[in-house]
């Protein structure tokens, strides 16, 4: 079978990238928006996002002519052989459902189009019951002799390392009804097999039912979230029994069983993906009668909003001032916030645990001053009201409090003697447990860390 063409529906973060990274693979890619800025931007080289690598990609493909972007369902109809859908699945407004009208708008204005027989592939990260949903829809719409047919294979994109999450994938899940849909698929993804072939790799292809499919992926984000949960929740633990919560989180990472990844305890979890995917994985559970056994889900959720509220007692503690029922007053300080994104390598704000934390020391009465090396921008959209400043020196300039809130390589490997220089009062809280303690405190800076002693 020669590589088929094609279409990803929706190029934002998840679109785009695969847009790219499979033309990359040797594919012939149209990247499909309503957005005509984002489309525009995409088509003149540039990424309108920050991820690594991403950029030198789309301007190479671009000029090999192997991808294009449009606006025009009718040009994807009769381009692709393959349509990804690749849209937002958001939390809705009025609850903790994901919300699927993009999903829906995605395949009514593509379904009456196509005039021969063609693959939808899901990606968007969906309630269990989405992919039957969407091939009845897709039944609705088409004449059923063309043979059109549906699949689900959701995305596990790290940001930071979306391209390589990509190109090299550590699996690919597919939820496939036909050896047809199968063999299409499979050669849809030939330039992944090839690539690690010649690297001597293994890419596992696990193709399942529907339902299973779709809940891989809010299972795989449910495990992980409680993870971080669980060592948040032992970082309570160790903050009021005088533990170290780093050194308890390596002793047991030894474990296989448990192993040492997402076990960094700090200011918790965000972005556009875990928080809102255990709501929703939540709210569909209840609807299926099964809400009992993701109970646990919420106590996840509740222990990853109360970390961000920590900073705001520490900061309290730290400055030496009172709280009244209103919670502390900081009042006449300034602080500096170190990191906008909710992880580093990203410039996404979305449920950012740095912000959250920004915005409630600034509620307190605190001057903040928040500095990101990616994020400014976004982060201006979100929170307004807070200063931002240019470098780094800028936001640490006469402040009484330093935080860092985002583990970036800038900040993880600041000198605390140079820093020490502008400060008013050598004061930090790590928020992401990513400094040395003892040498922040040799520079004569008070630390504190999340989970742990003073230093």
């Amino acid at each position: 079978m020669t590589l088929p063409r094609l279409s990803f529906l929706g190029t934002g973060y998840l679109g785009a990238t695969y847009a790219i990274c499979f033309a990359e693979l040797g594919y012939e890619v149209l990247g499909v928006d309503v957005d005509d800025v984002k489309i525009a931007t995409l088509a003149s080289g540039r990424v309108p996002f920050h991820e690594p690598g991403l950029d030198d990609l789309l301007r190479r493909n671009l000029a090999a002519g192997r991808l294009r972007f449009s606006t025009s369902y009718e040009e994807a109809a009769e381009f692709a052989d393959v349509h990804f859908i690749c849209v937002g699945t958001p939390q809705r407004a009025d609850g903790m459902s994901a919300d699927l009208t993009y999903v829906e708008s995605a395949v009514t204005n593509l379904a009456p189009l196509l005039r021969r027989r063609a693959l939808i592939v899901g990606k968007s990260t969906v309630p269990v019951g989405t992919a039957t949903w969407v091939e009845q829809l897709v039944a609705k719409l088409i004449d059923p002799a063309l043979g059109v047919e549906v699949a689900w294979s959701p995305e596990f994109l790290q940001e930071g390392y979306a391209v390589e999450d990509v190109l090299r994938p550590n699996r690919i899940v597919a939820g496939i009804r036909s050896e047809w849909a199968n063999e299409l698929f499979r050669a849809a993804h030939k330039g992944v097999f090839d690539l690690a072939a010649t690297e001597d790799r293994d890419v596992p292809l696990v193709v399942t039912d529907f339902a299973t499919a779709e809940l891989v992926k809010v299972a795989a984000n449910a495990f992980l979230a409680t993870k971080i949960s669980f060592i948040n929740a032992m970082a309570e633990v160790c903050e009021v029994a005088g533990a170290d919560v780093t050194q308890l989180a390596r002793a047991i990472g030894y474990d296989p069983r448990i192993g040492n990844r997402f076990l960094q305890a700090g200011l918790g979890f965000g972005g556009g993906c875990l928080p809102k995917d255990i709501r929703a994985f939540q709210a569909r559970a209840q609807e299926l009668g099964a809400g009992e056994a993701v109970r646990f889900l919420h106590e996840v959720d509740l222990i990853n909003t109360r970390r961000r509220g920590r900073v705001l007692q520490m900061a309290a503690e730290l400055l030496e001032r009172p709280s009244g029922p209103a919670g502390p007053n900081l009042s006449g300080t300034t602080v500096a916030v170190l990191g906008a994104a909710f992880k580093p390598n990203s410039d996404d704000v979305r449920d950012a645990p740095s912000l959250a934390a920004a915005a409630a020391l600034a509620a307190a009465g605190a001057q903040v001053r928040v500095y990101d090396p990616q994020a400014m921008e976004n982060a201006r959209r979100a929170q307004p009201h807070l200063t931002y400043a240019p470098t780094l020196d800028a936001a640490v300039a006469d402040v009484a409090l330093v935080v860092v809130a985002t583990e970036w390589a800038e900040f993880r490997n600041a000198d605390p003697v140079l820093l020490g220089g502008l400060v008013a009062a050598r004061r930090i809280i790590d928020g992401r447990n990513c400094l040395d303690p003892a040498q922040w405190s040799r520079a004569g800076w008070t630390y504190r860390g999340m989970g742990r002693p003073p230093a």
